[in-house]
């Protein structure tokens, strides 16, 4: 196996969870589209590896490499999604009966998924464990920011999880 490889293996098996959980937070946790969304980010991180510059830690740029693949997911599948409300399609995928576990997530995610773009990267990241330092690199903004935002966005995730 050459260093590219093994760098690559390394890296796959250090992220894989953590990017294919980002991933189910931007799908409102539909499983098989997270695990493409995943193979896909991956794809890239091989295809791009000879690009990273070491500005900042491998890790931190597979995550920016997720979070614009999942955006671009989102904004390329928006125009199908216009024509339903979320709680029709939920509604239909929902198996029953659902246990209450599975009902919570669905509803932090569908909680999640009314954040903006920015905000529902932050919280993704947060909730995978990622040092707040490292969700500002992540983001291209300051600490300071993250913190506020992320206390911001828990009581909104709260109120949202409370009225639902």
């Amino acid at each position: 196996m050459n260093p590219k490889e093994k760098q690559f293996k390394k890296a796959y098996e250090a992220n894989f969870t953590k990017v294919m959980r980002l991933c189910m937070g931007y799908v409102e946790g539909e499983n098989a589209m997270a695990r493409d969304l995943t193979q896909e980010v991956f794809v890239k991180v091989w295809e791009s590896m000879h690009k990273f510059r070491g500005e900042s830690s491998f890790d931190t740029w597979i995550y920016r490499i997720a979070i614009n693949t999942c955006l671009l997911n989102l904004r390329k599948n928006k125009p199908f999604v216009k024509n339903y409300k979320v709680e029709e399609v939920t509604a239909l995928e929902i198996p029953e009966p659902e246990t209450d576990k599975a009902q919570m997530l669905k509803q932090m995610y569908a909680c999640i998924n009314k954040l903006s773009e920015t905000n529902r990267a932050i919280i993704l990241l947060e909730l995978e464990g990622m040092p707040q330092k490292s969700i500002a690199e992540v983001m291209g903004i300051r600490h300071e920011a993250v913190r506020t935002r992320i206390h911001r966005i828990k009581n909104e995730l709260t109120k949202c999880i409370q009225d639902g």
